[in-house]
């Protein structure tokens, strides 16, 4: 593919656009449109393989299986950044010097990881502030000294918890991507329990400078609400979920924040939720001065899947009949790019909606039809057919063909069922959080996506499994406490490494993605924290509610599974991780390559990656993200032609940020590993030019 003609149309812009040169990376995704581009064009495709480390800073902060996703901010020579026990950190851009630090929870001891992937500035006339959240508090800090600033909310935070309706007491909420800034409010979405009881997924406006809330806009619509006729009749009282935790994108020219949603709670079983359910697994176009809804598209109606949008979208500008037209393009889990007019929703390609299977689990209604796009084609493997079957060796080939022959496996929308059902690509993506990349000089979107199969089974709620770890825990963590490492760890043997106190501690106020369950009866945690430390199991009966609850579902999770081999491989053939370009104007894909390495194999084989690529005037793409090979790689963003490696202290499950100060290029990225049982890291390690 000639490079030269795909830019030719674009070159005025391009120029144009490269004529003031963005040296900073002020945005969570390098800008508010989330396209990970930086115009600065010192490191080239010619001399990229002279990278040498410029600076690194240990944060110290690393611990058995923490990371970190943290995507630094860097704004007027200073670098803002998060560590693996959440505390903020300013550097020295220049340098890597610690100019202050911050830690939330300077009284408490950190037991577990915290998951963040970065954080907010803000600044008027007077005042320069960093946002970030820690568990259910907004904090707002002096981006010069890195002290609460008194006058947000109160002593310089804010309780996620409040205004939303609900007990403070029954819900668990926080934050781990930032919020997004328009004018002097602070757009925030949230992570919440994907298991009931949850909070719901409002996505709410506080004013930057008092923490004094401004919106909401209520993802599951209220009496009188739009959308409120696409749920049951109280859904919105105990329903949680259709959250944003992946991030927003915003086009400040027209007022809009575009904001891609989650499912609702809880995700694979509905049976009390029927209908459609506006607004989860939606892209929505706020007014964000107000809130107001000016258009929406929902990618899945009825999500039994956990198909969230896992990321924010990306404003891009393509050319239609010999126009620009500015365009919303949204990555998703399953492999799908929805592109959309910014200003009026309607789809840039061809939409088709198709019949989709019925559910054949009790109380459970799926949706007769489903969207899919027709262009661009899938980035990630739809199916997983016996053509797919692992040959890395015969004896694993068999035992995968034998697993498969016991399970349903026909592709998207293939309902949760008692039996089992395969879902390719699997619940991390596809796409993933650390979203998309797109070069305007090309009109190329590149994406990194996984392409791993797991399983997903449904079991009935017996009183022979009524113990509250059963009912609240094994969903993640598995019935025999096994749970599906390292996402979801197991858990036994967890009395020999924490005390009952601090078991206690990480039920009540959750552990990386694990929310608090603090709102459980003191009966039930008591329980869980005996059973967990010295096996000894409890049914406890609550008090008798005066009707049937409707968060009491029949059915459960049986825990996150993934597909493997009898080894531990994948199921599937390689790729088992690809990075991709795609031409947004044609809606093809450009060009695909393996993305990573099982150093083990000796073969490029691809692997599963978290984080996400920056892309450059250069000529360059960047990603680390790959989970088995702690390698950080440069890649020429015409071919896919890998032009530069290195291995960095621990794997980058991170997206690198590109800035330049005095004058010289820097590429940084954040070095925290802990992914698939990696080592964990806590570095951010920074690349220039001698």
């Amino acid at each position: 593919m000639n490079n030269r003609t795909i830019a030719s149309g674009f070159l005025p812009f391009c120029l144009a656009f490269q004529a003031s040169a963005q040296v900073d990376w002020p945005v969570y995704g390098g800008n508010a449109e989330s396209t990970r581009y930086s115009t600065l064009t010192q490191i080239t495709r010619q001399n990229v393989a002279k990278l040498k480390v410029a600076w690194t800073y240990d944060t110290e902060d690393a611990f058995a299986n923490s990371e970190m996703q943290c995507n630094p901010l860097v704004i007027g020579g200073i670098l803002y950044a998060t560590t693996p026990k959440l505390r903020v950190i300013a550097l020295d851009a220049a340098t890597g010097g610690l100019r202050w630090n911050f830690d939330p929870y300077a009284t408490e001891k950190v037991i577990g990881k915290s998951r963040n992937r970065g954080v907010t500035y803000w600044s008027d006339a007077r005042d320069q502030r960093i946002f970030v959240v820690a568990r259910n508090y907004l904090y707002s800090l002096d981006a010069r000294t890195g002290k609460p600033a008194a006058v947000f909310g109160t002593a310089g935070r804010v309780d996620l918890r409040e205004g939303l309706g609900r007990d403070l007491n029954d819900i668990s909420i926080s934050a781990t991507s930032p919020g997004i800034v328009y004018k002097d409010l602070l757009i925030m979405g949230s992570i919440v329990n994907e298991t009931l009881p949850s909070a719901p997924g409002d996505i709410r406006a506080y004013d930057a400078r008092t923490g004094r809330l401004r919106w909401t806009f209520h993802t599951i619509p209220h009496p009188g609400e739009f959308g409120h006729d696409t749920w049951p009749k109280d859904a919105w009282n105990y329903i949680g979920g259709a959250n944003n935790w992946a991030g927003m994108s915003l086009d400040e020219k027209r007022g809009l924040v575009f904001v891609p949603t989650g499912s609702a709670a809880f995700d694979f079983y509905g049976a009390n939720r029927a209908g459609d359910n506006l607004f989860a697994n939606s892209l929505i176009a706020l007014n964000a001065a107000t809130g107001e809804r000016v258009w929406h598209f929902q990618a899945v109606r009825h999500d039994l899947w956990d198909r969230d949008f896992p990321a924010p979208p990306t404003l891009v500008t393509l050319h239609r009949d010999g126009r620009a037209v500015d365009a919303v393009a949204q990555i998703t889990k399953s492999g799908y790019v929805y592109v959309f007019d910014r200003a009026t929703g309607k789809p840039l390609f061809p939409i088709e909606y198709r019949d989709v299977p019925k559910s054949d689990v009790d109380g459970e209604t799926t949706a007769d039809r489903q969207p899919f796009p027709l262009k661009p084609p899938p980035f990630a493997r739809q199916s997983f057919t016996e053509d797919l079957v692992t040959d890395r060796t015969p004896a694993a080939h068999d035992a995968v063909l034998a697993r498969l022959h016991q399970l349903r496996s026909a592709g998207q929308f293939v309902p949760p069922s008692l039996k089992g059902t395969v879902i390719l690509p699997g619940f991390d993506g596809g796409g993933e959080w650390g979203g998309a990349a797109f070069d305007p000089a090309t009109g190329l979107l590149y994406v990194n996506a996984n392409e791993m199969a797991w399983i997903m089974k449904l079991v009935e709620r017996t009183k022979s499994t009524g113990s509250p770890y059963v009912r609240h825990c094994a969903g993640c963590h598995r019935a025999d406490r096994q749970g599906t490492p390292p996402e979801f760890p197991s858990l036994v043997g967890i009395g020999e490494r924490h005390t009952d106190a601090e078991i206690e501690n990480i039920i009540r106020k959750g552990n990386g993605r694990m929310p608090g369950f603090g709102y459980l009866p003191a009966a039930e945690i008591t329980a869980i924290v005996r059973y967990l430390s010295k096996g000894e199991e409890k049914e406890v009966v609550l008090p008798a509610a005066t009707a049937a609850s409707p968060i009491d579902q029949k059915y459960r999770f049986d825990g996150y599974n993934k597909f493997l081999d009898p080894q531990g491989y994948p199921a599937v053939k390689p790729p088992w991780g690809t990075l991709n370009a795609i031409d947004l104007n044609k809606g093809e894909i450009a060009w695909k390559i393996p993305l990573g390495e099982y150093p083990e194999l000796g073969r490029v084989t691809g692997s599963e990656n978290y984080g996400g690529p920056a892309v450059t005037a250069g000529g360059l793409l960047f990603i680390g993200a790959t989970t088995r090979d702690r390698k950080f790689r440069a890649f020429d963003k015409a071919t896919g032609e890998l032009l530069w490696e290195t291995l960095l202290p621990a794997g980058g499950n991170a997206t690198p940020s590109v800035y330049e100060v005095n004058g010289r290029q820097f590429v940084v990225i954040a070095a925290g590993g802990g992914k698939s049982g990696a080592p964990s890291g806590g570095s951010y390690v920074a690349f220039a030019l001698p």
